[in-house]
């Protein structure tokens, strides 16, 4: 699979909604059912602001605008930091994750794309990277 795309392209962002319901069908389909996710009493005994959405679920979302972009390219390395919590309000709309990217370069048969996940204007994973089979 060939992909076109190329260095300093921005790419169009991407928003995913994550409702509680989101988090409770990820939690049955990875076994993390740690109550952080789901109670806001628990999350807020342990000094959280309240529920919050997995980790590896926002570090999916974002490898799905990965996968919208590049046409299913094959991901060589995905990689970030978890550095702010993404809290999910028990009501029916949720919060908005956006995903931007920017094309960093494209050499030796590798794409390497920097992204920016913010959840309500704040980043909430810290120097996510994908690197693309070109």
């Amino acid at each position: 699979m060939s992909i076109t795309l190329q260095a300093g392209e921005v790419l169009e962002p991407q928003t995913y909604a994550i409702r509680r319901s989101d988090l409770v069908r990820y939690a049955g389909a990875s076994g993390d059912f740690n109550s952080i996710h789901w109670s806001d009493r628990v999350a807020t005994s342990v000094g959280l602001p309240g529920v919050i959405a997995h980790g590896m679920y926002t570090m999916a979302l974002a490898a799905k605008a990965v996968d919208l972009w590049s046409g299913g390219a094959e991901v060589v390395e995905f990689g970030c930091k978890f550095t702010n919590p993404v809290v999910v309000p028990d009501d029916d709309r949720g919060v908005d994750l956006v995903v931007a990217g920017t094309v960093k370069s494209v050499a030796d048969g590798l794409v390497t794309i920097a992204l920016e996940v913010t959840c309500g204007g704040q980043k909430v994973l810290g120097m996510p990277k994908a690197v693309l089979r070109a």
